[in-house]
């Protein structure tokens, strides 16, 4: 029972982290507001037509681009922790683990242009939302909202 418990708590720790990074780091938003709009445009119309396969690609790329991100916090942490002065190995350290968030990122991208390039269900969502004026409002609005949500996020920002 005990070891059970000290699972469950890993988890929440590990929950933890993700909001912890979610409320200090403008990227991890970034990333997270363009997954939310891709699944939903995804899940919630049938314009796009994607297999299994390309779906578990996506979900891949982007488990990528949040742990990526994640170790890129944890790096920056680290480096951080041991004072402000700024040295040449601190900045390789921070340096090298954006770059590969960015590698990740790009990589992911590549890898939705690759799958969700389909003309005909961009034409249908355009058409969807020029006949549909409260969709579209809807839409507007909740692009000012995650435009706010990425820049300001949520809750009072933890001591860097």
């Amino acid at each position: 029972m005990k070891e059970l418990k000290k699972l469950i708590f890993s988890f929440g720790y590990a929950f933890r982290g993700i909001f912890t990074a979610l409320k200090n780091e403008r990227n991890m938003r970034v990333h997270f507001v363009c997954m939310a709009y891709m699944y939903f445009f995804l899940f919630a119309y049938d314009f796009f037509e994607i297999s299994k396969t390309q779906l578990a690609i996506i979900f891949i790329a982007n488990g990528l681009v949040i742990g990526g991100e994640l170790i890129n916090t944890a790096v920056e942490a680290a480096v951080n922790m041991h004072g402000e002065e700024h040295t040449y190995f601190g900045k390789v350290a921070k340096d090298t683990a954006a770059g590969a968030v960015l590698a990740f990122a790009i990589s992911a991208v590549a890898c939705g242009i690759a799958i969700m390039y389909q003309p005909k269900a961009f034409d249908a969502l355009f058409a969807y939302f020029t006949t549909n004026i409260t969709a579209l409002i809807l839409f507007i609005i909740s692009v000012a909202l995650a435009t706010v949500f990425i820049f300001f996020g949520f809750g009072k920002k933890e001591n860097k």
